[in-house]
């Protein structure tokens, strides 16, 4: 039994014990491994009493469901100060106040905040990272601020060890940690039997409890003292002050769609194969083209959200080029079927799962051997957009790190947006209506993923569009194939606001994408040279 004896609440009575000017160290993953009853108890304390007030937030993760839960909670006047996340496009009802200077914002990647944790928790000053390097979050860029009032402070710097450039992160000293976990037993111990994921709960557990703070855990339900394996328990109830016991099962949903799913937690079950026919559209041209990127070799996999990445991983098992892949999903899971939409970060029968500061030192360090991620911004430099869009702060989450430390990353998305129309046609793209916005821009609102730092660490950078396919040079983007049926000029070129490099052995798209048979496991990257205009010569 623990020397320390644990308390047991509900979430009313927790949101009572923080205090005023807290810094919190919150856990979640859009909605797995939420507190959401004591979100919800703290703001009902702060509309009905004013208090706590001054709130100062740490979170790894994107938390809430693009609506009202998670940190959109939080969304009122005069209840934070400051919050540092790793990813915020879940939380909406933040940005006015955002824009409004109400409180600092801040933008870290996820996976240095995962592990800034571990660093609290054992008191060191700073971390040191070279992710962030050249991007929106390098403090001679933008240092990771989101707006005016985070001007008054620096939490990142810039230093220099054996003559290399690396960013040294601020660490907080949390004195609140609010966390899930499944069950709790008497003595206050905790395991995640139904949470498909664990993130980085023991190390926020340590972390608050190390600098003096209360640690309040809410849970399922409560067991019997010595009921739990010791191998079960992710935080021992040494570190846990408070346990908050919720009888309504919507604030224990895995995720913002589903309430369980043993599928999540368990790997016994039958993987299923799901759908592959994908029609012959721009997606599937893109998702094709991508995936002639990916060598024999490359058998470790990650897939960023969104339909173009997704699309990849359907095409690979479509051409039986799948079945060597292990994916990889930032919050922890190894293998399995990695879920999309509300159910992101889960994955049926994953093969492992394990703490997500684990699965970001496995990136970091080079882990994944290529990544297929979203394009929504491109720029002359080979510069990616993917984290701010006027007053929309959707934030890089783990885009950052898995970007900047995989030898082989393809970027994927169509040439222009907003209205775009186009069919394939007798083995041709056709663009039936051209989109009102440029993707290919002179320069991007903001840099998430930096084009020369790539290129002087020498990574494979490829930027795959429908219609076009340019690989990330020394000297910027250059544009090595384009699709049947486009016109250089007027199809390309005319839709972007810079020129790029183009090669001397610019080619057509291979010409088996843009037909309806399957493409064979040789996925050659072939075809006949592109007859340049003279005056480009």
């Amino acid at each position: 039994m623990s020397d320390m004896t644990v308390q047991f609440i509900n979430s009313d009575q927790a949101a009572k014990l923080i205090p005023d000017n807290a810094t919190i160290a919150l856990e979640g993953f859009l909605g797995s491994d939420v507190a959401e009853e004591m979100l919800r108890s703290i703001r009902k304390r702060f509309d009905d009493e004013g208090h706590p007030k001054q709130l100062e937030i740490w979170h790894a993760s994107g938390i809430g469901d693009g609506d009202a839960k998670g940190t959109n909670n939080l969304a009122a006047k005069g209840l934070l100060r400051r919050i540092v996340g790793g990813h915020w496009g879940l939380a909406p009802k933040l940005e006015p106040l955002v824009a409004a200077n109400d409180f600092e914002a801040y933008n870290f990647p996820q996976g240095v905040l995962s592990q800034i944790f571990r660093d609290s928790a054992a008191h060191k000053p700073i971390q040191i990272s070279r992710v962030g390097l050249g991007t929106f979050v390098d403090p001679d860029v933008e240092g990771g601020k989101l707006n005016d009032a985070a001007k008054a402070h620096d939490l990142v710097s810039k230093m220099q060890i054996h003559g290399k450039d690396y960013l040294a992160y601020e660490v907080p000293e949390p004195n609140i940690a609010i966390l899930r976990g499944t069950f709790a037993d008497e003595d206050g111990n905790i395991t995640f039997d139904d949470e498909p994921l664990t993130l980085e709960s023991t190390s926020i557990a340590m972390a608050a409890h190390n600098n003096g703070g209360k640690v309040f855990v809410q849970v399922k339900r409560i067991v019997k003292s010595g009921s739990m394996k010791p191998k079960d328990i992710r935080i021992p109830g040494l570190l846990v002050d408070y346990v908050v016991e919720t009888a309504d099962e919507t604030m224990t949903m895995q995720s913002n769609t589903t309430q369980y799913n043993p599928d999540y937690v368990d790997a016994d079950v039958i993987k299923p194969a799901g759908s592959i026919q994908v029609p012959l559209d721009a997606k599937k041209v893109i998702a094709r083209r991508a995936a002639m990127f990916k060598q024999d070799s490359d058998n470790i996999v990650n897939y960023g959200i969104g339909k173009y990445p997704e699309t990849v991983s359907l095409i690979l098992k479509a051409e039986g080029s799948a079945e060597n892949v292990t994916t990889t999903v930032e919050p922890g899971t190894f293998g399995g079927v990695p879920m999309g939409g509300g159910d992101f970060g889960c994955a049926i029968a994953p093969e492992a799962t394990i703490d997500q500061p684990y699965m970001f030192d496995f990136y970091d360090g080079g882990g994944i051997d290529i990544a297929f991620l979203g394009l929504a911004e491109l720029d002359h430099a080979g510069n990616i957009n993917v984290s701010k869009f006027g007053p929309k702060i959707a934030g890089t989450g783990g885009f950052v790190n898995i970007t900047q430390n995989t030898p082989t990353v393809v970027f994927t998305g169509t040439f222009t947006a907003g209205g775009l129309r186009e069919s394939v046609v007798d083995g041709k793209l056709q663009i039936d209506q051209e989109g009102r916005r440029h993707k290919l821009v002179q320069d991007v609102e903001q840099i998430t993923f930096s084009g020369p730092v790539a290129a002087e660490n020498k990574q494979n950078i490829y930027y795959v569009t429908e219609r076009a396919v340019f690989e990330l040079t020394t000297g910027g983007i250059e544009l090595i194939e384009i699709a049947p049926g486009m016109d250089l000029q007027t199809d390309i070129l005319d839709q972007m606001d810079f020129k790029p490099l183009i090669s001397g052995d610019l080619r057509y798209m291979d010409t088996r994408i843009f037909q309806e048979p399957l493409m064979g496991n040789t996925l050659n990257q072939a075809d006949q040279l592109v007859q340049l205009p003279a005056a480009m010569h």
